[in-house]
């Protein structure tokens, strides 16, 4: 929350506690939400789930990027021996690996990846739940603001006595025991609707929902497709580069035994002559 929304906000609360002196004074309290989520049990599993998730996707990351310095490296030493071409394929091959490493860090890690979003899937519905308590507590107890500790209000001091957190977990706990009670009435109603509901379930699948996921399930074949035959063409263009480099290797060392044979046998001729001659 900006400093104009604050100023706004301290505005109102200031001559609503004017106004209120010649009735009553004014009822402010707040919840600390990092408090709440913390005591609540559920959220506390979930998160224990998620970040040994975050931990698996951590390690799959470090292996990758192992991979990548040890072809580095390897890449390093063996490079005097190499063509420019080999060196070259080589390069790429580290490229592609190394971006590959990065899009998946940014999957799993980034502003918009796996470890966010469920974060949010995780929060949401506590959130509401909360918010649905302080809308009753608020009505109920006749209080006049409510803030969010853990929110963009800045608070420079607060009193313990205006802390609701600890009502608002005994209002979620007393709505979930209502709503349990409830559970084992509806449940049988709920077992005919969900047979009702999976006979329907296909004709609710609107036909663009359906096409979008067809052609992205045949958007991903035909990429991995193509990545195959990427490569397959790759390591077919590497063989052959192989192939042919070991072939002007073989050549070069034949052509330099040949050369070797012919000085020896120039050699052994004019020994022969120069023996010849003598006698």
């Amino acid at each position: 929350m900006n400093s104009k929304v604050l100023l706004v906000l301290l505005v109102l609360m200031t001559s609503l506690f004017g106004f209120s002196q010649t009735t009553r004074g004014v009822r402010i309290g707040y919840v600390d939400m990092e408090y709440i989520l913390e005591n609540v049990e559920e959220y506390r599993e979930a998160t224990k789930q998620l970040n040994a998730k975050a931990e698996k996707w951590k390690q799959e990351i470090d292996l990758k990027q192992s991979v990548v310095e040890q072809m580095k490296k390897d890449l390093m030493a063996e490079k005097v021996l190499l063509t420019d071409e080999l060196i070259a394929e080589r390069e790429e091959e580290i490229q592609i690996l190394e971006k590959e490493m990065l899009d998946y860090q940014q999957d799993r890690f980034g502003p918009r990846g796996d470890l966010v979003l469920q974060k949010q899937l995780l929060i949401q519905p506590i959130q509401d739940q909360v918010f649905n308590e302080v809308q009753k507590i608020g009505g109920n107890k006749r209080y006049d603001f409510i803030f969010d500790k853990s929110a963009d209000v800045v608070m420079l001091y607060s009193e313990k006595r205006h802390d609701i957190s600890d009502l608002v977990l005994r209002e979620i706990g007393r709505t979930r025991k209502i709503s349990a009670s409830n559970k084992k009435q509806e449940e049988i109603s709920r077992l005919e609707q969900f047979e009702a509901e999976e006979a329907e379930a296909d004709d609710e699948i609107s036909d663009a929902l359906r096409e979008r996921q067809e052609n992205a399930a045949t958007a991903q074949a035909e990429k991995e497709k193509q990545a195959e035959a990427d490569r397959e063409e790759k390591l077919r263009l590497r063989e052959e580069r192989k192939k042919a480099y070991e072939e002007r290797r073989q050549k070069l060392l034949e052509e330099r035994e040949a050369s070797r044979k012919a000085k020896l046998e120039e050699r052994k001729k004019a020994q022969e002559q120069q023996k010849d001659s003598i006698g």
